[in-house]
């Protein structure tokens, strides 16, 4: 068994796919604009997990999502190699980040505002050296 698709709820779909995939660099999965259904999967995985960009078009999805943000809990982590590189990266296209990069026993992380309602927390398993 493998995990073929997760979602994360956005507050817009399509701004969601427009920041995913040009601004974070991920993939388009599926396009579904009359549905409002968006679909991405990273380019380093192209048979990996899909990310359904999930609209918080119910009360649940909503509650859910904003008490997330309030409590400060990313709502995704993505693994990348190099915490500090993403950042850099990520800064230069005007990601606003709410916690800079640090390293503790668990490796590297730094989290970010995704535009769309939602903490999102990169993370490197072996801290930087």
């Amino acid at each position: 068994m493998r995990i073929k698709m997760c979602s994360v709820h956005v507050t817009d779909p399509s701004s969601a796919f427009v920041f995913y995939t040009k601004i974070l660099g991920f993939e388009e999965l599926v396009k579904m604009p009359e549905h409002e259904l968006y679909i991405v999967r990273s380019p380093e995985d192209p048979t990996g997990v899909g990310l359904l960009l999930e609209p918080t078009d119910t009360k649940v999805g909503k509650t859910y999502q904003e008490g997330l943000y309030r409590l400060g809990i990313p709502a995704i982590v993505f693994g990348v190699p190099d915490v500090q590189a993403e950042y850099d990266r990520l800064v230069a296209l005007t990601v606003r980040f709410v916690e800079k990069p640090n390293t503790d026993a668990s490796g590297t992380s730094a989290e970010f505002d995704d535009t769309c309602g939602n903490l999102i927390q990169l993370h490197q398993d072996e801290p930087s050296v």
